[in-house]
């Protein structure tokens, strides 16, 4: 084990107020970090890391509920199972044909919690991917099948099929979004839809591009969608005007949040509430990489307002709120993995409000962040060659 000392970094009161989320949000850079503690007798930002090995561009991952057994997904279409207590990888067999390069390829994983058991076979596996179309065009889809490990060192999915897909395929390899969360009482699955760097069609509901789609488990359109009425796509639709949605997570509350890319500034933490348009490309607190301007949102633009926004941005990867007791007074904040600012961000959480409180340090792009069945955090670098980390308190 690795003892390293990671800064911990928490906001100047200016900061505090451009990120607590009152009103609506400045759009003001999250300003200087010092390295102070946030509060009496917080966690204080040293870790003691274990590395756990390398994978290929590894994308997402998940803890197989009631197990040790981290699955790990990598861009190029692999996967790999991790068994935390015994330090043993297996492979993954039945995997689907992905198309790889950009910002796409294998996507998010997710199982079903009320399926937890000590025991991995049969369950019941979610992916989501990108798939190839026709005249160079592609999008995200989600798949559903079975996963089973007949040996140590050898799983397999069966009968994985499509149960939802982005629409319409559109040219370029971006913003596909596809991460996957299940509501509390595990009637809905919530799938993000990026606009696919085609802005303009994150305002139009007659295709699902710049969405966050409501579904049942089997990838139906679910029941009480808020633009149903309207017809097929728009009934699967929950939230629209999103930009790149890279996580979507439940607090403790049962309130549903997403983090998502800002163009030249503007990443943005947003509560999700079903019918609201979230403003892009008509509105952002950052402006376009040609640098012409986006006008910033005010108080009467008609947009639901970020609840923070950052600029610089942090280019997030996933986020999960964190829900153990290993890490001093961590418990129900947020944790959101950076990959500009090679650090884990912070975020602590009162009701609809949100701030940023600290910054950790890792030295390299962080791709993916999930807590373990102990409340240790377990890090996946990004990129080629990308490592597995444990992390504990000091």
């Amino acid at each position: 084990m690795k003892r390293l000392s990671v800064l911990a970094a928490t906001l100047s009161p200016v900061a505090l107020l451009a990120s607590c989320g009152s009103g609506y949000s400045t759009g003001e850079p999250t300003g200087e970090a010092v390295s102070t503690p946030s509060r009496t007798g917080d966690f204080d930002g040293n870790f003691a890391i274990s590395e756990h090995g390398t994978f290929d561009e590894p994308w997402a991952s998940a803890f197989v509920p009631g197990t040790q057994k981290l699955f790990i997904t990598e861009k190029p279409g692999t996967a790999k199972i991790y068994d935390v207590a015994t330090r043993r990888t297996a492979a993954v067999s039945g995997l689907p044909q992905v198309d790889y390069g950009g910002q796409g390829g294998l996507g998010d994983v997710a199982f079903l919690p009320s399926e937890s058991s000590n025991t991995i076979n049969g369950r019941t596996i979610y992916l989501s991917w990108v798939e190839a179309g026709s005249g160079d065009t592609r999008g995200a889809v989600v798949g559903r099948g079975q996963l089973t490990c007949a040996q140590a060192e050898a799983c397999s999915i069966s009968g994985l099929d499509i149960v939802w897909r982005q629409t319409p395929k559109v040219t370029g390899r971006g913003h596909y979004s596809h991460r996957i969360v299940f509501s509390p009482d595990e009637q809905y699955m919530f799938v993000t839809s990026g606009e696919r760097q085609k802005k303009d069609p994150a305002q139009d509901r007659s295709n699902t591009l710049g969405t966050i789609v409501r579904l049942n488990l089997d990838g139906t359109p679910a029941a009480g969608n808020p633009f149903a009425s309207e017809g097929s796509p728009t009934d699967e639709i929950w939230t629209y005007g999103n930009r790149n949605m890279l996580s979507i997570d439940f607090d403790s509350e049962g309130r549903l949040w997403e983090i998502e890319h800002g163009p030249q500034g503007g990443d943005e933490l947003n509560l999700v509430q079903p019918g609201k348009n979230y403003g892009w490309p008509v509105r952002s607190n950052g402006i376009n990489y040609d640098n012409s301007n986006i006008p910033d949102h005010t108080p009467d633009d008609g947009f639901t307002k970020p609840v923070i926004s950052w600029s610089p941005v942090i280019a997030p990867g996933n986020m999960v709120f964190y829900q153990g007791d290993l890490f001093p007074r961590m418990d129900g904040d947020l944790i959101v993995a950076g990959l500009k600012t090679q650090a884990l961000i912070r975020v602590a959480l009162d009701g609809e409000r949100a701030r940023e409180i600290a910054r950790y340090d890792m030295g390299e792009r962080i791709r993916q962040v999930v807590e373990g069945p102990d409340g240790a955090l377990w890090v996946l670098e990004d990129g080629e060659g990308g490592r597995l980390l444990e992390l504990r308190p000091e």
